[in-house]
């Protein structure tokens, strides 16, 4: 099982989850797939995570996060005991959410997403530092990531396996390349 966790205003629709969706349907696991649009509150995120995968195995589960959804999986993963997946991982979106209190609209749409300022004090309670285990991780970090610093992901991820790319962005546009070792990962023989 695959929960895949979006970044910051993103969505289901966000590129990365996209591929991911279509590998896992090409390889007839959708069923094995889980996407969903996260509430702007972290606890309730948190709390929609925990339920979708209630009574899933953590040998069985990988958490894939984007952005803030892998500071979110990283959290789960510390929590459960799975394996993660980090994509640009945000280490402390504390100091740059705080810019981000207020109304805007998703990424994917013109829907309204509220983030309010008691939502970093939730963030803050979802804090992991240092990480355990570093062999259940995978970081995936952009060295020309534009909104987080990749050195950041680095050193916060050390001794976890790493592909360091070299330019790329934020968004990792070249994801399609690395989602066979992504769901490598994961445990999916992608290759069949």
């Amino acid at each position: 099982m695959i929960l895949y966790l979006h970044g910051f205003r993103s969505s289901p629709k966000s590129m990365k989850a996209r591929v991911m969706a279509e590998r896992m349907a090409a390889l007839g696991l959708s069923d094995q797939f889980i996407c969903p649009q996260l509430p702007a509150s972290p606890k309730l995120a948190m709390e929609l995570a925990l339920s979708l995968i209630e009574g899933v195995p953590a040998a069985e589960l990988t958490i894939v996060g984007s952005s803030l959804g892998g500071y979110y999986a990283t959290w789960l993963a510390e929590r459960i005991g799975c394996r993660a997946v980090l994509l640009n991982p945000a280490i402390v979106p504390l100091k740059d959410l705080d810019q981000h209190v207020g109304v805007t609209t998703q990424f994917h749409s013109d829907e309204p997403f509220e983030f309010k300022r008691e939502y970093i004090e939730e963030l803050r309670a979802l804090a992991v530092n240092p990480v355990t285990r570093q062999e259940r991780y995978f970081l995936i970090a952009a060295t020309g990531d534009e909104v987080l610093d990749y050195r950041d992901m680095v050193a916060h991820y050390a001794g976890a396996r790493q592909i360091v790319i070299e330019g790329s962005d934020h968004g990792i546009s070249e994801f399609p390349d690395y989602v066979d070792s992504v769901l490598e990962f994961c445990g999916v023989e992608a290759h069949r």
